[in-house]
């Protein structure tokens, strides 16, 4: 059973540890280029305070952004700013969204957020902890998928392996870290791709943010996936 309230509180941790380890970096390196092809630092942190904002309104019942224009605009108009100004709106977006998190509300009911996808309210926190955890790995200043918390790892995995459930394009695949065992992609007609490595290994790939090299296959080659 989802727990949103912890959930919230592990956003709120998972902010104080990117907002303290950006801090020590410089206007200069903010607007150096980020992990994410096309994008600086100052765009990602500019994504993330813009990213608390729309997941306000999707508790508040509104559109989660006016556009997918409006989207990008706003990242983009944001990410030049100096140091200190991302560090102050990602500090207040997340009062915002810590805020919204804390009113009584009926967390079983459905939301919507972008292109038309549904789920339930009480998933809303873990999206959030997903945004800040996988984009302060994508800043490249230190912290990396293995400084992901374990319980995190998991969950994360647990989700990106249900979002490829029966995707038609991913071939039916088994993946474990040895310990644990997950299934996606296609029903199996036959024999399974199976997919082995540590678990922020299998994180990574799930979620683009490593190739896939660091894992071992058997029955196969490395699935592709599509892109998140």
């Amino acid at each position: 059973m989802i727990d949103h309230g912890h959930d919230l509180a592990s956003v709120r941790d998972a902010t104080d540890r990117l907002l303290t380890a950006a801090a020590g970096m410089d206007n200069a390196s903010a607007a150096e280029p980020s992990r994410l092809p096309g994008w600086s630092r100052g765009h990602v942190l500019a994504h993330l305070a813009r990213n608390a904002d729309a997941l306000v309104n999707v508790l508040q019942g509104r559109p989660m952004y006016p556009s997918a224009d409006a989207r990008d605009a706003d990242i983009e108009r944001d990410a030049p700013r100096p140091l200190d100004a991302h560090l102050a709106d990602l500090r207040e977006s997340a009062d915002r969204f810590q805020a919204a998190g804390s009113v009584p509300a009926d967390w079983s009911r459905t939301v919507e957020l972008r292109n038309g996808v549904t789920d339930s309210a009480s998933r809303v926190p873990f999206r959030r902890w997903a945004e800040v955890e996988l984009h302060h790995v994508d800043l490249g200043i230190g912290y990396e998928l293995e400084d992901l918390p374990g319980e995190f790892v998991e969950r994360e995995i647990d989700f990106l392996v249900e979002r490829f459930s029966g995707h038609p394009d991913v071939a039916a695949t088994r993946l474990t870290d040895g310990t644990r065992a997950w299934r996606t992609g296609r029903e199996a007609e036959g024999p399974e791709v199976t997919v082995t490595g540590p678990a922020p290994e299998l994180l990574g790939w799930l979620a683009g943010r490593r190739d896939g090299s660091g894992l071992t296959t058997e029955g196969g080659e490395l699935p592709k996936l599509p892109p998140l």
